[in-house]
């Protein structure tokens, strides 16, 4: 497929560690109508598949992928939380699938197709065009092949994805014609988000009430026995262990790579070391424009372009610096680098740039080279033939890896064989015999560290799965292997009143004071529209008064923060005085000063744009509510069905991949 679509430009952009894009994510379905139980089972689909809905399915290993990538996008940089949020973004992940296959599968339904063409319109020129064809060219088969590899999927999968999102896009237009805004919706809208107010202000803070705040241990005891059930089983269960970490450092610092080791992997692995013929270029380049398409081409501009070029070689031949001549005259992005194209192999260019640099001798200049791009001057810097690289070049790079496989597997072998000493003569027994020194733990949670390992998820999942006193087992670690066994297990405990008395304090203060300040801020706001008069309630019942700026809906004020927690005050009129706000933990009650409307030029500078934000809004609710029912009359016809056995070892596992 995408073979067709141009030849490879001279200067190969290579996109290093891009993150595929997943595609129909950018719709943000986040309905889950029904929920994850809506299916009955009833003709559940196979072990693998996780539903099916109309001519679609959705596939485990679709969601494990889906999930990971979402846990790429909100944790970069990994870690224990990412592992730990695997189960809730397994089941985001599945939700979203289905819905988006449902669409495709209605969209066939009602007889939308996506063709080729459009799909390499798309690639072009929609979200990734970017990063497959930089300055609009393409970057390679090649490089084209690896950037979909380096996402965990295939070519056909990719494209199949992409004509999904373009037929998805089909659906959604259609679906959305409907949607209408009115002048008067637009003017209400821009009144709304462009009238500014300015006003007083009195604030309570719920810090002052706090102060104020001493609670006895009867009122203490009392709030503990009302609230017990928020404590229930509020101490996590915790477990001891006795365990041995068979670290990979120590055995990697024991383990030595032989001769014959080296000689035997690179025996084994010479495809690996074989360098293709390659060249070392630079080049000027003088563009030629491109056709439109169906015309021909402009010959008045290629001869232009061709008299420049040969004036530029004529200089070149003449002995001129050719990489000064580069940044003066290439109209290549290679010119700020003198031209420089670097090392290249064949198939790497369009083929006529390539016969012209394969057959100059090292140092040689080219004379004008016409291509689909232009006239280029190459000139080779350096050439290498095809050859095996010998084993004394390589030397360093084989013994590492070599240390590495043997290192793996006498870490392996040493685990595998404490395990089974531990399981025939007993844990200290095969400890003391190994020469490893076991470690027996307290009691610890599954957030604590252990001596040795850290913070690991995978292993606390590990031994939070095990049963109590069950034989010695093993899991892999980044330090290497743990063989460990459960000796005790503490369940979830209710903590009594003593020992959680500071938490209790702490939660029965702040429910009292934030019942006293709704309390105390319905007064002032009582009190100032009793008597017309915020500034003598405020100072009654000692509240701060301030003034804030002309503010507009999305502005923010001091103790108030953002003004979408205060929307009310612009529905005052001027000199009324607000009902109790609560807005960034404070109470407020405002007296309007002023009320600015906008003008009629603001309005016919921000219309269009009003229009069209109201516009996308209706019509994310008309789909969103198509999916909805969709959604419905999928499940009540029995053309979605759920597979509920993988979707609980997806959301109870977190998707992992072989689980």
């Amino acid at each position: 497929m995408i073979r067709q679509l141009q030849n490879a430009g001279p200067t190969l952009k290579i996109i290093l560690g891009a993150m595929l894009v997943i595609i129909c994510a950018s719709m943000a379905i986040t309905l889950i109508p029904g929920g994850i139980g809506s299916s009955l089972g009833i003709g559940a689909p196979p072990a693998g598949v996780l539903a099916t809905i109309g001519d679609q399915t959705v596939t485990v290993p679709e969601v494990q992928r889906e999930a990971k990538a979402m846990i790429r996008q909100q944790f970069p940089r990994g870690g224990p939380q990412a592992s730990m949020l695997m189960p809730y973004f397994a089941s985001q992940a599945a939700q979203q699938l289905i819905n988006e296959k449902a669409l495709v599968a209605e969209a066939h339904h009602m007889g939308l197709r996506v063709s080729d063409d459009e799909l390499r319109d798309e690639l072009q020129h929609g979200q990734l065009g970017a990063m497959l064809f930089p300055d609009g060219k393409f970057v390679g088969q090649e490089e084209y092949e690896n950037f979909v590899q380096r996402n965990d999927m295939t070519v056909p999968q990719f494209e199949s994805l992409e004509k999904d999102f373009i037929l998805v896009r089909k659906l959604r237009a259609l679906v959305s014609t409907s949607a209408f805004v009115g002048d008067a919706e637009v003017h209400d809208e821009f009144n709304h988000r462009n009238t500014k107010v300015k006003f007083e202000y009195a604030v309570l803070t719920q810090a002052d009430i706090l102060k104020g705040l001493h609670p006895t241990d009867g009122e203490l005891k009392a709030y503990y026995e009302r609230s017990k059930a928020n404590y229930n089983n509020s101490i996590p269960e915790k477990r001891q262990i006795k365990y041995v970490v068979v670290d990979s450092a120590k055995i990697a610092a024991a383990t030595t790579v032989a001769d014959s080791d080296l000689q035997a992997y690179y025996d084994q692995h010479r495809d690996e070391y074989r360098v293709a013929e390659q060249v070392k270029v630079s080049h000027i380049l003088i563009k030629t424009p491109l056709p439109a398409l169906g015309a021909k081409e402009d010959e008045k501009a290629i001869a232009v372009a061709r008299a420049k070029a040969e004036g530029v070689l004529k200089e070149v031949k003449a002995g001129g610096d050719f990489a000064k001549l580069a940044e003066k005259y290439s109209e290549d992005t290679t010119a700020k680098n003198g031209g420089e194209l670097g090392w290249i192999g064949r198939g790497r260019t369009v083929p006529e740039f390539e016969k012209a640099a394969f057959s100059l001798g090292k140092g040689q200049t080219s004379d004008l080279v016409k291509s689909s791009y232009g006239f280029h001057i190459i000139h080779v810097e350096d050439k290498q033939a095809a050859h095996l690289k010998t084993l004394a070049e390589v030397k360093s790079e084989i013994e590492e890896k070599v240390k590495q496989q043997k290192t793996s597997h006498a870490t392996e072998a040493a685990a595998n064989a404490l395990l089974s000493h531990t399981r025939t003569d007993g844990f200290d027994a095969a400890a003391a015999a190994k020469g490893q020194p076991a470690v027996t733990t307290e009691f610890f949670g599954r957030t604590d560290n252990l001596p040795g390992l850290g913070a690991n998820p995978q292993f606390m999942d590990a031994v939070f799965n095990e049963a109590e006193k069950a034989p010695p087992d093993v899991v892999q670690v980044p330090q290497g292997y743990v063989v460990f066994q459960v000796l005790a297990v503490k369940p979830p405990a209710t903590p009594t009143f003593e020992e959680i008395r500071s938490r209790v304090e702490s939660e029965f203060k702040n429910e009292r004071a934030s019942f006293l300040l709704q309390q105390k801020t319905q007064e002032l706001s009582d009190r100032a529209k009793a008597g017309h008069d915020l500034k003598k309630a405020a100072k009654d019942l000692g509240a701060a008064v301030k003034t804030s700026d002309l503010v507009a809906p999305d502005g923010q004020v001091p103790d108030i923060g953002s003004m979408a927690g205060a929307s009310a005050i612009f529905s005052l009129k001027p000199g009324e005085i607000s009902g109790p706000i609560t807005a960034a933990g404070n109470g407020v009650v405002a007296q309007l000063l002023e009320k600015q409307a906008p003008t009629d030029q603001e309005f016919a500078e921000k219309k269009d744009g009003i229009r069209q934000s109201l516009l996308e809004s209706k019509q994310n609710d008309l789909f969103g509510l198509f999916v909805t029912n969709l959604r419905k009359d999928m499940e009540k016809s029995n053309r979605l069905k759920v597979n509920q056995e993988e979707m609980k070892n997806l959301t109870r596992q977190g998707g992992q991949e072989g689980s």
